[in-house]
């Protein structure tokens, strides 16, 4: 008998065996039949076996029982037709118990059902298995891809700051050769005043002078005529630099199927001017960490990057919502927040919270990540800021203590979730 089916007849058994009254029970199970229900099928299963296969009183008590339970199937059974919809253990118990002609045809049938049941089952582990290895190599040879679309990146913003330093000189250039011709227009000035200045000299000396002053004005307008064509020629070297730079970006925004505009931090991180103030341009003891006004000079830092711990702030704020509106209710006020100070700001949500995939509508200007499964909110929350590149404004709105210490280590600026639901309802 297959083993599911053993399994299948000594719990039908154990339970009967409870409902018996003690002077019906076979010998060999009386001592059984005190244990408790679950226990029976599970500490005694070969001694039931044994008494359902040489009992037959036995045997047939359980199957009244079972004739009580399933009676469609055992008068199936006994008229020699088997249910389309029966499972191959419950017949092949059934079966067992009840006897009918051809019984053992029935058992073996199940053994040969169930055998092809945990074949197939065998099959589609080996398909999984083949499945897994495939995706597995799929996703390496996307990023060896994604590797060698970087280092394309990397060399040509290496080029593109090449060109800019190029295009600075020329502007140098050009600036310097102005300042010299101002200074050329200068003297030109200071000869025509010696000039008027010395009117009343002799008519010998005037003409000498008109003379010299004559030979002044034509210097002059070489001079004015040379600087011209010298800034006509600086104009066009710079007008062919920034056409041939366009062109190039151009072409290799093309090349590289890039976007119109750079992705933010947390896609591909831009650097900050080590001029650019930072979190620590903040006082740290002119504000408590509960004043309001320690956010908005937060906010009033150039290209801040506001990171949120999402359910943190939604169950300090509305703990009664459900998580989908705790979700609606803090990315709308973060849409609001997001166009008034014109930050960077990206909210975080613990994915183990999920049920399973869920539809987020993220407002514009607003990042909405989940945790992958296997890590919490706040890994992903160091992750981020610990990408960010140093000397980059961050702030980090979060309660939890551990957070706000392992942040403040990276440089970011932890904030109080309250502070943010302040901010959130004054607006």
């Amino acid at each position: 008998m297959p083993e599911p089916v053993r399994l299948q007849v000594v719990e039908l058994a154990a339970q009967v065996l409870g409902s018996m009254p003690a002077a019906t029970i076979p010998g060999p199970l009386r001592g059984i039949a005190k244990f408790d229900p679950r226990k029976r099928a599970r500490l005694a299963g070969a001694p039931i076996a044994a008494q359902l296969e040489n009992d037959k009183e036995f045997r047939e008590l359980v199957a009244e029982t079972l004739q009580g339970a399933w009676p469609e199937l055992v008068a199936s059974l006994a008229e020699g037709t088997v249910p389309p919809a029966a499972e191959p253990v419950m017949v092949a118990a059934a079966a067992y118990l009840s006897r009918p002609p051809g019984w053992p045809d029935l058992v073996e049938q199940a053994r040969a059902d169930i055998e092809q049941t945990a074949a197939a089952d065998s099959q589609r582990e080996h398909a999984e298995s083949r499945l897994r290895e495939q995706l597995a190599t799929q996703r390496a040879s996307a990023r060896e891809e994604i590797d060698r679309i970087r280092e394309q990146l990397k060399a040509a913003r290496s080029e593109n700051s090449e060109l800019r330093r190029k295009l600075h000189d020329a502007r140098e250039r050009t600036r310097a050769a102005e300042a010299r011709a101002l200074a050329m227009e200068a003297e030109t000035a200071e000869a025509r005043t010696k000039a008027l200045s010395a009117n009343g000299a002799a008519e010998s000396e005037l003409r000498r002078l008109k003379e010299r002053l004559a030979d002044a004005e034509h210097q002059v307008e070489a001079a004015r005529r040379a600087a011209r064509e010298g800034r006509s020629v600086e104009d066009t070297r710079i007008r062919v630099l920034m056409d041939a730079l366009q062109d190039a970006a151009a072409g290799l925004r093309k090349e590289l199927a890039l976007p119109l505009s750079i992705s933010r931090p947390a896609d591909y991180v831009t650097a900050v001017r080590p001029d650019e103030p930072g979190v620590g341009a903040v006082p740290a003891r002119a504000l408590a960490n509960d004043d309001p006004q320690l956010l908005d000079q937060l906010l009033a830092i150039p290209h801040l990057h506001l990171i949120v711990d999402g359910y943190n702030v939604t169950k300090t704020g509305y703990p009664s919502l459900t998580l989908a509106d705790q979700r609606g209710r803090l990315l709308t006020g973060l849409g609001g927040l997001a166009v008034q100070v014109r930050v960077e700001v990206t909210c975080v949500f613990d994915g183990a919270e999920l049920g399973g995939p869920v539809q987020v509508s993220a407002p514009r200007g607003v990042r909405v990540m989940f945790s992958a499964p296997g890590e919490i909110a706040d890994d992903l929350i160091r992750r981020l800021v610990r990408a960010e590149p140093p000397g980059r404004a961050v702030a980090v709105v979060s309660s939890d203590r551990e957070v706000a210490e392992s942040v403040r280590k990276m440089g970011a600026r932890p904030i109080p979730s309250t502070l943010l639901l302040r901010r959130l309802g004054r607006a």
